[in-house]
């Protein structure tokens, strides 16, 4: 399916101030088949320099492999420039974000707003593809609003050479709401002449397996679903391969905090934000238990490691409830 080899056929999600590399590591090491990256803008990447923030941004350790870097930008320069370089870190993909809906972002033309003329899409894409020798995907919607045209982005990514789609089913008009449209990836995947990667309202391990065969797509990939369950790729990894899984206990979880709060205060660069991405993390599995209210409050007033891992360590441990504690209204949060 791929140009490069996948343990399991669920990606996770690019999410911006989410997917940071401490995190891609977690998710890779609990059973993600492939990670992405959060986007980095183009611009970014041409203006700063060697060493700087967008350098740390682009950094990655081997066991995040197969890996993407993911790129916005609105003007063909840039983007070819900045994806000659991205390709130098020798990631196993450049994936160029044409689905962000934020407005900071399609405002200047990025994200959702490169899916708004097909045909000038296609040529941004061609240009890219010649001047990188790796394989290019991008991650779309199914249109800007109603009028949905992400055929027609589909036909002219293929021609420009994209190897793959992710293919998120809202249109940038809904932001985040409603519900994600399968029937329409399962047309958009019956009819495409490169694989489409479903994306949208994958929620359990179970939800991900049926809409991969219900909906007929090689692969999945799982945003927030992944937030509220950490474990949600090595219980699909398990239903995948038909083995049998066994649900994580609260020392593993709380392990899992530990070292990704360590591996966050690591790079000077991006120390600040993965900081940030791992208190986001702890604070969203947090919802729905008792105390999870004053927990958050008290939890995004700290900004020591150890201090952050002393407070998860005994909020969890004092739970009483399983894991697989009642639902709670879900912190919304990261976009890609």
């Amino acid at each position: 399916m791929m140009l490069f080899s996948l343990k399991t056929p669920a990606f996770l999600a690019p999410m911006a101030g989410i997917t940071s590399s401490p995190f891609r590591r977690l998710m890779r090491h609990y059973g993600s088949g492939c990670v992405v990256s959060e986007l980095i803008s183009a611009k970014g990447i041409m203006y700063d320099k060697e060493g700087g923030r967008s350098d740390a941004l682009l950094a990655f350790h081997e066991d995040e492999r197969p890996l993407g870097l993911q790129l916005f930008g609105e003007d063909i320069d840039s983007l070819v420039r900045a994806a000659q370089y991205a390709a130098t870190k020798k990631p196993d993909f450049i994936d160029i974000n044409c689905g962000c809906p934020v407005a900071k972002v399609v405002t200047k033309g990025a994200g959702s707003a490169l899916c708004r003329d097909p045909r000038a899409l296609g040529i941004i894409l061609s240009q890219i593809k010649k001047a990188i020798s790796i394989p290019l995907s991008i991650k779309i919607r199914t249109g800007w609003d109603e009028n949905r045209n992400a055929h027609e982005i589909i036909k002219y990514a293929a021609d420009a050479g994209v190897s793959f789609i992710a293919v998120h089913g809202r249109t940038r008009a809904q932001g985040y709401q409603g519900s994600a449209d399968w029937d329409y990836i399962g047309e958009l995947a019956a009819k495409s002449p490169i694989p489409i990667i479903g994306n949208g309202d994958i929620e359990s391990a179970q939800d991900a397996l049926h809409k991969m065969h219900t909906y007929n797509v090689p692969a999945v990939m799982i945003g927030r679903g992944a937030l509220r369950r950490p474990f949600i790729f090595k219980e699909f990894e398990a239903l995948y391969h038909n083995k049998p899984y066994e649900q994580p206990s609260y020392e593993e979880l709380l392990s899992t905090h530990a070292r990704m709060i360590e591996e966050s205060s690591t790079h000077p660069k991006t120390r600040g934000r993965d900081l940030l991405a791992a208190r986001k993390f702890i604070a969203w599995y947090s919802s729905g238990f008792p105390g999870c209210h004053a927990f958050r409050a008290s939890l995004f007033a700290e900004t020591e490691p150890k201090r952050i891992w002393d407070m998860a360590h005994t909020f969890f441990t004092t739970q009483k409830s399983p894991l697989t504690h009642e639902e709670g209204p879900f912190l919304m949060g990261g976009h890609g």
